[in-house]
């Protein structure tokens, strides 16, 4: 019989500097207001110090997933590791936690599905261990955006959105006939990819980076704000009712939506378009605003912790990045 992968413990980490919007707005030309408005956000997290990585924070996010699912570190069987802003160009960040959690020969998988990243390492958790080829998978999101932003007025529609943090889950074969991990589906289409990306240096360039491109500042990440909007609004209510119809459950049976948060506007008008009721949204881009990959484990973590979320909960998750990638999930606690 076929194993069901469930998520068994999840654990999450920030760093300690916190950075207002009016901290920025010492920057750029912005304000408290203009950032809140369009966002939801009022303040985020950075990294303290030169030496800290994506890899870094997942170490302590990860300790606390395993101890909140009750698993030793010995009894991981594969970590997956996702982000958009990896320690280095290469090796993968996977490799270097494996080694800094001091697991020596477990096979590390990066990833690079942005902002959808820990659901498609979801979904590959959850094949691996309903085929029997692992029976305990770390899965991963980290990342530090703040030492790759634009704090000038060029870079500021993107600069004030993100923030550093990691979060982690244990996925592993379920111990009851209830939970588990019930759908999940994925996306993408690169035919917009130039609406949200980040140029150089790129392999394709010769040489992969150039003053010139310093100068134009297309070494920092690019969005454009309406178009990512507006396909985020039209596909993460659709990836949501795919899931939901796989698992053969409606909005009704959701008890909790966990989105991913890139910006609060679209998860409310996201939240609208599925006829949820808000106070069934999870949401924390507020206090850490957009940590791409990490945003869902670190938003799980939160709703576990002040009780929202608890066993027998049915949890519907959605998420929208570059790419474009979208995906979903539908995961009974």
């Amino acid at each position: 019989m076929e194993a069901r992968s469930a998520i068994l413990g999840v654990g999450s980490h920030v760093p300690g500097k916190v950075v207002t919007n009016d901290d920025l707005a010492k920057l750029m030309t912005t304000s408290d207001e203009w950032i809140f408005q369009r966002s939801g956000i009022k303040e985020r997290r950075y990294i303290e110090e030169d030496g800290v990585g994506a890899s870094d924070l997942a170490v302590p996010a990860s300790e606390r997933a395993l101890a909140a699912a009750g698993v030793k570190k010995e009894e991981i069987d594969a970590i997956i590791f996702a982000t958009l802003s990896p320690d280095y160009t290469f090796p993968g960040s996977g490799c270097l936690l494996g080694h800094k959690l001091g697991l020596p020969g477990v096979p590390a998988l990066d990833i690079r599905n942005q902002c959808s990243g820990f659901i498609y390492g979801l979904s590959i958790a959850d094949a691996w261990i309903r085929t029997g080829m692992y029976r305990n998978v770390l899965l991963v999101g980290s990342e530090v955006h703040s030492t790759g932003l634009d704090f000038s007025d060029r870079g500021r529609d993107v600069a004030v959105l993100f923030g550093d943090g990691a979060g982690a889950a244990v996925i592993g074969r379920s111990r009851d006939g209830n939970a588990g991990v019930l759908s999940v589906a994925l996306h993408a289409d690169g035919s917009a990819a130039q609406d949200l990306w980040l140029e150089a240096p790129g392999s394709k360039y010769i040489p992969r980076i150039t003053k010139e491109m310093l100068d134009e500042g297309r070494h920092y990440p690019k969005m454009k704000g309406k178009q990512v909007f507006r396909w985020a609004t039209d596909k993460m209510p659709a990836v949501a009712h795919e899931v939901l119809g796989k698992a053969g459950l409606g909005i009704k049976d959701v008890d909790w939506f966990v989105p991913h948060q890139a910006n609060q506007r679209i998860n409310q008008l996201v939240g609208w378009r599925l006829e949820i009721d808000e106070e069934k949204v999870v949401h924390n881009i507020e206090k850490y605003g957009n940590t791409t990959a990490a945003t869902i484990p670190m938003a799980l973590d939160v709703a576990i912790a002040d009780g929202r979320i608890t066993p027998g909960k049915t949890v519907l998750l959605a998420a929208f990045g570059a790419g474009f990638t979208w995906a979903g999930a539908v995961v009974r606690f």
